[in-house]
C-alpha cells in the first residue's frame, strides 16, 4: 500500500503541475479565501479520484499484468505530449472561477469535479490503480493532486499572478515521457512476445505522430486568436501632420 500511495502521489503530482486544474486554483485563489478554495479542490479531488481508483480496480482484474504495463507506458506518452500542448481555460471555466456569491464552496468543488473528468490526472489513476493498491493509489492520487494545486493556490493569493506554466509544463512532459520509456521496455521484456513488441512500438509510434500534429493545430490556433485579438492602430490620414488649425 505504502508503494502505491508513494508512486500515485509522484505521478498525479507531476501529471498536476501547468495544468488547467493549477490554473483554476490559481484564479479562485486570487478571488477567495485559500482554505475555502482548497476545501472545495480536496472533495473534488477525493470524489473524482474514488470513481477512478474502482473502475481502474476493477478493470485491472481481467486483465494480464504485462499489457496494463503496456498501456500505462502508452497513456504516459498521451500524458506527456497533453502536457507539451499545454491547458488554457476555455470561457466556460472561466466564468466559473470568476462567479461570486455566497456559494463559492459550491462553485470551486463542482468546476473542479467537471473539469476533472476525463482529464490526464483521473486516467493517470485509473491507470495506476490497475496493477496496485487502489486504497494507496487513491489516497496518494489525491494527497498529490490537492499538493500540486496548492502551490498554485499558494501563489495566487500571496502574489496574483501565474506560475511560469509554460517551463514547468515542459519539465513534467520530460518526466512522463521517462516514465513511458520506462513502463514500454518493462511491459515489452516481461511479455516477450514479437507481435506485442512490434504492436506497442507501433502504437508508440502513431500517438507520437498524432500528439505532434495535434500540438502544432493548438499553437498555430493560438497564434491566429492572438494575432485576431491584438489592438488595431488607425493610421493617420496621408498628408496629415496632426496639428490643429
Amino acid at each position: 500500500m505504502l508503494s502505491a500511495l508513494m508512486i500515485s502521489f509522484g505521478v498525479i503530482f507531476v501529471a498536476e503541475l501547468g495544468d488547467k486544474s493549477q490554473l483554476m486554483a490559481m484564479t479562485y485563489a486570487i478571488r477567495y479565501r485559500w482554505w475555502v478554495v482548497l476545501l472545495g479542490i480536496t472533495i473534488a479531488t477525493t470524489a473524482v479520484h474514488l470513481v477512478s481508483v474502482v473502475v481502474g480496480h476493477y478493470l485491472g482484474l481481467s486483465i494480464p499484468s504485462d499489457l496494463i504495463t503496456i498501456v500505462g507506458g502508452l497513456a504516459m506518452l498521451v500524458f506527456g505530449l497533453w502536457t507539451v500542448r499545454g491547458d488554457e481555460l476555455d470561457d466556460n471555466e472561466s466564468s466559473r472561477a470568476a462567479r461570486t456569491g455566497a456559494s463559492v464552496m459550491f462553485a470551486v468543488m463542482s468546476s473542479f469535479f467537471l473539469a476533472e473528468l476525463g482529464d490526464k490526472t483521473m486516467l493517470a489513476t485509473i491507470t495506476l490503480s490497475t496493477d496496485h493498491n487502489w486504497v494507496g493509489v487513491w489516497i496518494g492520487s489525491t494527497v498529490g493532486m490537492v499538493a500540486a494545486d496548492a502551490l498554485a493556490i499558494i501563489v495566487g493569493a500571496a502574489l496574483g499572478r501565474k506560475l511560469p506554466e509554460r517551463a514547468i509544463s515542459l519539465g513534467a512532459a520530460v518526466l512522463f515521457f521517462g516514465f513511458a520509456i520506462w513502463l514500454l521496455t518493462e511491459g515489452i521484456l516481461a511479455a516477450a512476445s514479437t507481435t506485442i513488441a512490434v504492436s506497442a512500438i507501433s502504437a508508440a509510434v502513431v500517438i507520437t505522430v498524432i500528439g505532434i500534429g495535434v500540438i502544432i493545430a493548438t499553437r498555430r490556433s493560438r497564434a491566429a486568436r492572438a494575432a485576431t485579438a491584438e489592438p488595431v492602430v488607425a493610421e493617420a490620414p496621408s498628408g496629415s501632420n496632426g496639428d490643429h488649425a
